[in-house]
């Protein structure tokens, strides 16, 4: 392959608007061209594909600029034009690639003149209506898309459905499908070459509305050979198309091709966490939008592709250093994958052993229970035997089966709802803290600290709780008070991070829930967020105090009223 120089196949936008840039790309393209037009070798089809991006976007920078001129001055400018675009309208490839043919028929309705002048102008008008006649008997266009330059054609509307694709692409479907049915018949299967082939033949048309269910077939077509028959290049195409939302696929066909191509799903978890990270702080309900559109909760029903997007999660916080956005992400990604499988898996197809191969099966029973599913009242009871089986995990030795305390700690936060739970149980509790939520907060938070560390933090929360539980009942209070009891001081927090973020929390939960904490929630926060990460602490907090509460239907009015008063508020800063 002859070698290109990158500013030929990327054009800044300052060339496309440089006649003499647009030239030497306008020479670099008629080149490939010919080339591409005197040989059908695979090696010329592999070369056409890979440029096919690049082409498209020749094409629509040569539009940009023969928009902006009449036809004669387009001839003069570029004499040759009409054997590029001809060139152009008689390959097969570039015609099915993306928005291509969509460009190129705007260019060729830049050359018609309206109002003839002369036989040469005549004949350009005749010539080009004949290119788009081709390229309209080749390819189906949506019928909006017709309608724009059939004035100028001076047709009348008529339909260009071609029936010969038709017939093809269910000609194609049909030997696929009997292929499956006839099993190991080798007589009448499919040769794996002739999949293969097929599949490479389909990489520049499976944005194409007409070969959707051809492309279906091939994801979802196995034969009986030891390595995979399709492409490489096919999977990434059709994943490509479906993550820029160019295809619409059966969710059967996706889990294929992630089952198949893993390069695929990475790159669909990669494109997931480009959207939570391009833009400004995400709300959860956002979150949940971004991972349901992605389809990874359906297709994690499998338990492959689930444990491969569980390692990639795994893989984010650990390289994240346990980033608050990871968290959040693989609690909101757990609660759809449990929606979806508890609709789709009502006979527990798979058993739960083979999503969490290496967790306590009974501890992730409870902590799959739902919430919402147990009376307000007994949620304590869940919380309890939760603390109890983690807490004789990560601190018996004998249970090294199950992993170390981060294996434990991964599982939990899978279901994070339960420790914001327990925070407000703990207010909310009678007499003294119960030591099994205490234990599970500061192991929630801390999971990397031994026995002792995190005794140390259990005595020093169950202190500020001691001291907060007497100004619950208080009708007024002042923000120093409040202050005071959580330990705060001005000369700084000795506490370590993870403790000073878990008296945060409950901090915050008292505003929302004591009668007195309303009025001076804004003062105590102002004093709380000296700097933007512990805003953005608390900003998340609010949006997932929020979240569990519309999820678990919690009436609490006046507190969500206060809640989302806050957050607004606090967002609008930031």
């Amino acid at each position: 392959m002859a070698t290109v120089k990158v500013h030929h196949l990327f054009p800044s936008a300052e060339m496309a608007q440089d006649s003499g840039g647009l030239f030497s790309d306008y020479q670099f393209w008629m080149c490939k061209l010919s080339v591409w037009g005197q040989a059908s070798t695979l090696e010329t089809q592999q070369d056409t594909c890979h440029h096919l991006p690049q082409f498209q976007e020749f094409l629509r920078q040569m539009y940009e600029a023969l928009k902006e001129m009449d036809s004669s001055t387009v001839i003069e400018r570029f004499p040759t034009i009409d054997q590029l675009l001809a060139k152009t309208c008689w390959n097969p490839f570039i015609l099915a690639y993306d928005e291509s043919q969509k460009f190129l028929i705007w260019c060729l309705c830049c050359l018609i003149n309206k109002e003839p002048q002369n036989s040469g102008e005549l004949k350009l008008n005749s010539w080009t209506r004949r290119l788009l006649s081709h390229i309209l008997s080749a390819f189906r266009l949506n019928i909006k898309e017709v309608g724009l330059f059939t004035q100028s054609l001076g047709y009348a509307p008529v339909d260009y459905y071609p029936s010969l694709l038709k017939n093809m692409v269910l000609s194609l479907l049909s030997e696929l499908r009997e292929n499956h049915l006839n099993g190991f018949n080798t007589q009448r299967q499919m040769a794996p070459e002739r999949v293969r082939s097929l599949s490479r033949v389909c990489v520049p048309l499976v944005t194409l509305p007409d070969f959707e269910p051809l492309v279906e077939a091939l994801l979802t077509y196995h034969g009986h050979e030891p390595q995979e028959m399709l492409w490489p290049e096919f999977f990434d195409a059709v994943n490509e198309a479906f993550l820029l939302k160019k295809i619409s696929l059966s969710k059967s066909a996706i889990v294929c091709l992630w089952l198949r191509h893993l390069p695929s799903l990475e790159k669909a978890m990669l494109h997931l966490f480009e959207k939570l990270t391009s833009s400004e702080r995400n709300f959860l309900r956002r979150i949940e939008c971004f991972i349901k559109d992605s389809l990874l909760p359906e297709a994690a029903c499998h338990p492959a592709i689930f444990r491969m997007v569980d390692e990639m999660f795994r893989y984010a916080l650990l390289e994240t250093d346990g980033a608050p956005e990871v968290l959040a992400t693989i609690q909101v990604f757990t609660w759809c994958f449990v929606e979806t499988l508890e609709k789709e898996n009502k006979q527990l197809k798979f058993t739960l052993k083979t999503y969490f191969p290496y967790a306590s099966p009974s501890l992730v029973m409870v902590l799959l229970q739902y919430p919402k599913d147990i009376p307000q009242s007994l949620w304590h009871q869940p919380l309890k035997h939760i603390s109890e089986m983690l807490r004789e995990i990560v601190e018996d030795q004998t249970h090294r089966s199950y992993g170390g305390p981060f294996e434990s700690w991964f599982l939990f936060v899978h279901f994070g709802g339960w420790a914001d739970i327990a925070a407000e149980q703990l207010l909310m509790s009678e007499g003294e803290p119960p030591d099994a939520l205490l234990w599970l907060l500061a192991f929630s938070y801390s999971p990397r600290d031994g026995s002792q560390k995190r005794a140390q933090t259990m005595v020093e929360v169950k202190s500020v709780l001691g001291r907060l539980m007497k100004l619950l009942r208080r009708p007024t209070l002042s923000a120093r008070e409040l202050q005071t009891a959580a330990g705060e001081s001005q000369g700084g927090d000795p506490r370590p991070p993870a403790c000073r973020q878990l008296i945060r929390c409950l901090l915050l939960n008292f505003l929302l829930w004591a009668p007195g904490g309303h009025a001076v929630a804004r003062e105590v926060i102002a004093l709380m967020a000296q700097t933007d990460e512990v805003t953005h602490e608390i900003i998340g907090f609010l949006d997932q105090t929020l979240y569990r509460w519309d999820r678990l239907c919690v009436e609490a009015p006046t507190s969500r009223k206060l809640a989302r008063e806050l957050l607004t508020e606090l967002h609008a800063k930031v």
